[in-house]
């Protein structure tokens, strides 16, 4: 099989978007736009990625500087999807095999939809195939004009086909693929005499009918898949799509969605089998919920692992956090980044827990605030308690061992330890450690003074 080289054109500035910055970084489904693009493009066996940039070109660059085997050229200026082509010309010097050309803005194209373009594309021996799609309004596409015995004959933009062409609806997507052989020489043949004054890469559909080299089409089954991003109502659009596909998935895969239309699940989420996700929930970034989950409205877990049989009351924030199996949260309980949470624990009515590793079988139920902290196994902790982590100038640490108590309404002053089985009485402001198995009691002697309140109103009435 020959190489595949896919070419991603990602240098336009997207002036509809009204953003400094690039188009192709903004955000879809969890994702910026092209990473969609190259995630449907690892699906194939491809041998290089060469990126074309312009407008950003820094920010693209270091966006996706984690991708390996991947090049950037530069286009500059930006003269037309022909000139964006040339310019990979040295990236593929020396190369050949076949070019899939993409779009960077283009984040619905499926995977099925490239390998049946190449199984066209390498079963026609073309030198060309043009994916076309049929669509109802064919307004400002590029038409696809057929010849008496249905061949592909030349490809007119918008602005320069007359009435009739104009009338044609199956239209151009713009993705290609494209032998390496002759593909370089026709590109340095385009020209600029059209209503835009751009290479097109148009023309080169008619230079390779002229040069009698074969072109095939393949048409696209859906043509919502080409829809593009060009400002920021596009993107609200495709997410929708997005998020519709991403629920249809989850759902054929045996997780109850209760209300796609409401639950917001970004492209790298997993979530296990007989797991229910209630509606209003928001699942982002690279977050794996386990199974028979239960997440109920209300929910943002991100970038988090959830293990198997957590259920998750209304309210919660769960961000860069582990949590383990059979674990309570919430309702309106937060996790903030770096918090671990063992097996069968309980994470109530608004705790928070920040930094923070809870042990196994330990119970936080409500009102408490846990940072820079180790929570041990089988600890309790009563209402109102707070890790005083913060003494103005850095954050300490609370280590709370195993079977400890720690009474409601108490502050333990970090950097502080708790021994194993220790008690600390509800009220406490515990600022030395604890040794294990005792009890520590930290708070102002009660003094009662009999008849006060009486001789108070007496007084107040005189």
């Amino acid at each position: 099989m020959t190489e595949l080289h896919v070419v991603v054109l990602a240098a336009g500035k997207g002036t509809r978007m009204k953003s400094a910055q690039p188009k192709v970084l903004h955000a879809l489904a969890g994702r910026p736009l092209i990473e969609h693009v190259l995630a449907t493009a690892r699906s194939l066996d491809v041998a290089e990625t060469v990126i074309v940039v312009g407008h950003g070109a820094d920010d693209v660059r270091a966006a996706l500087a984690h991708h390996e085997n991947v090049r950037f050229v530069v286009q500059a200026p930006q003269l037309g999807t022909g000139h964006a082509l040339l310019q990979t010309e040295s990236a593929l010097a020396g190369r050949s095999g076949t070019v899939l050309l993409l779009y960077a803005d283009v984040p619905l194209l499926e995977a099925g939809t490239l390998h049946r373009l190449l199984e066209t594309h390498r079963g026609a021996r073309a030198s060309a195939t043009v994916l076309t799609a049929e669509v109802a309004d064919p307004y400002g596409y590029g038409r696809i004009i057929r010849d008496q015995g249905g061949e592909l004959a030349r490809i007119v933009e918008e602005r320069d086909a007359s009435a009739a062409e104009r009338a044609v609806r199956e239209v151009n997507s713009g993705i290609y693929a494209l032998e390496l052989g002759p593909l370089f020489e026709s590109l340095h043949q385009l020209a600029t005499d059209n209503a835009q004054g751009e290479y097109y890469l148009t023309d080169l559909i008619a230079q390779y009918r002229k040069r009698r080299l074969p072109v095939a089409t393949l048409r696209v089954r859906d043509a919502g898949e080409l829809r593009g991003v060009n400002s920021r109502v596009d993107l609200a659009e495709l997410s929708a799509v997005l998020r519709q596909r991403k629920c249809r998935e989850l759902m054929l895969g045996g997780v109850t969605v209760e209300d796609p239309g409401s639950t917001y699940i970004d492209a790298d989420v997993t979530v296990g089998e007989d797991t229910t996700i209630a509606p209003g929930v928001r699942l982002t970034g690279r977050t794996i919920i386990g199974q028979r989950c239960h997440v109920h409205s209300g929910t943002r877990i991100s970038d988090s692992t959830l293990g198997d049989d957590v259920t998750v009351l209304d309210g919660c924030v769960v961000e860069q956090s582990t949590v383990g199996s059979l674990v309570s949260l919430g309702p309106f309980a937060r996790l903030r980044p770096l918090s671990e949470v063992g097996d069968g624990a309980h994470i109530g009515n608004f705790v928070e827990l920040k930094k923070t590793r809870f042990g196994a079988r330990s119970k936080a139920g409500h009102l408490a605030y846990l940072g820079d902290a180790i929570v041990g196994e089988d600890v309790n902790v009563g209402a109102g308690v707070i890790t005083c982590n913060f003494d103005g100038v850095q954050k300490h640490l609370t280590i709370i061992e195993d079977g400890v108590f720690v009474g409601s309404d108490s502050q333990l002053v970090a950097p502080i330890t708790i021994g194993k089985g220790a008690y600390i009485a509800a009220g406490s402001s515990v600022t030395d450690s604890v040794p294990p198995d005792a009890l520590a009691i930290a708070r102002a002697q009660q003094t009662n003074k009999p008849g006060w309140s009486a001789s108070r109103r007496k007084r107040n009435k005189d």
